[in-house]
């Protein structure tokens, strides 16, 4: 029977649960990482490796690996630098993605470093200079603390040379040539401050594909719910029926192109559920309606935030949807977002949460 592994990064080390194909009991182990904050944990399904990008105040910033699924730990940063020649300085590992034999780490100040050896050493692949609002993250000044990075990479399974990354407050690019090129892919998006470029300037906080539809992509971004028909060359707004057009976390649904999770959060400083009910919202219909799913959900004082890396969807057929909060809850649902179970509570914030099926 196959295995459940959810793989949820916190601000003091990684943590793994695993439950069987009916996802309803949960064992934990952890925390990894020796407590090192990690912003995001990944399975690398080819190679049966745990990846953790993770960056500490002490210690600098490092990929941790386990390759006996959570058994021991070992890090690296070697090449994860830009040089002591260069202005700008890596000051946090934010982002993974495993595409062919490839290992890609997304960093601030926005960067691109590769790993052909399981995270062993790595290499600069791009810093995507020359791009539109390139020259605006590559000012010191845009550096710590205002953290312009690359906060989503979203690989294409079929070619590993195409995949898409988001660099924080300016939009998405895409490239299809394992990242010698770049094109930005915003056209249609919204955004309610001034900017300087047609193409970029728009605030994507997190980017997903349909794995049934390839063409089929969602958003969810500083102002508003997204659709793309075209593998994201154009974007159609659908927030339409959401309490907020502000959130960070997205899904969606692995057989059924038209099915999309997001998670609406107040605009303001406090970035919380509305009203304190703890709610998933889900659309059937690709942005035309929205239907609130909180069965099992609290909904009485629950003051709870959600990270952009912090919803995850596995592939069965039946789906499960897993949400983890900056206040250290774990909800799962194995019904496709119909009802909701706590799977734990008490943990650090979470930064990440991912989800693999281990046969």
């Amino acid at each position: 029977m196959s295995r459940t592994l959810l793989l949820v990064g916190t601000r003091k080390g990684a943590f793994l649960f695993e439950s069987d194909a009916d996802r309803r009991d949960w064992k934990m182990r952890g925390p990894f990482c020796e407590g090192w904050p990690v912003y995001h944990a990944i399975y690398d399904a080819d190679s049966g490796t745990i990846y953790g990008a993770a960056a500490s105040e002490w210690h600098g910033s490092a990929v941790w690996r386990s390759r006996d699924l959570g058994e021991t730990w070992e890090h690296s940063s070697e090449g994860i630098t830009y040089g002591d020649e260069d202005g700008r300085k890596v000051s946090k590992v934010s982002t993974l993605m495993a595409t062919g034999d490839k290992l890609l780490v997304g960093v601030e100040a926005p960067g691109i470093f590769e790993s052909g050896d399981g995270g062993e050493t790595w290499s600069l692949l791009s810093t995507l200079e020359g791009q539109p609002g390139s020259e605006v993250w590559d000012k010191p000044e845009n550096q710590p603390p205002g953290h312009l990075g690359i906060s989503n990479l979203l690989p294409d399974r079929r070619d590993a040379a195409h995949f898409w990354a988001v660099v924080q407050g300016i939009g998405t690019y895409e490239t299809h040539d394992g990242g010698s090129t770049w094109a930005p892919r915003n056209k249609g998006l919204r955004r309610d401050w001034p900017a300087d470029w047609e193409e970029v300037g728009y605030c994507v906080h997190k980017l997903v594909r349909s794995p049934s539809d390839p063409q089929r992509m969602y958003q969810q971004n500083h102002v508003g719910m997204h659709r793309s028909d075209d593998e994201g060359h154009t974007w159609t707004e659908i927030t339409e029926g959401l309490p907020s057009e502000f959130g960070f976390a997205a899904a969606v649904h692995p057989h059924d192109r038209d099915t999309f999770y997001v998670i609406p959060l107040d605009p303001g400083h406090g970035r919380l559920m509305p009203d304190g009910k703890a709610t998933v919202w889900r659309t059937q219909d690709a942005g035309s309606s929205w239907k609130p799913l909180r069965k099992g959900l609290p909904q009485e004082d629950a003051h709870l935030g959600v990270l952009r890396q912090g919803m995850a969807i596995d592939g069965y057929d039946s789906p499960g949807l897993y949400v983890g909060t900056s206040t250290g809850q774990v909800f799962a649902s194995a019904d496709a977002g119909d009802s909701w179970n706590l799977v734990a509570d008490f943990l650090p914030s979470i930064s990440s949460v991912e989800v693999a099926t281990i046969a």
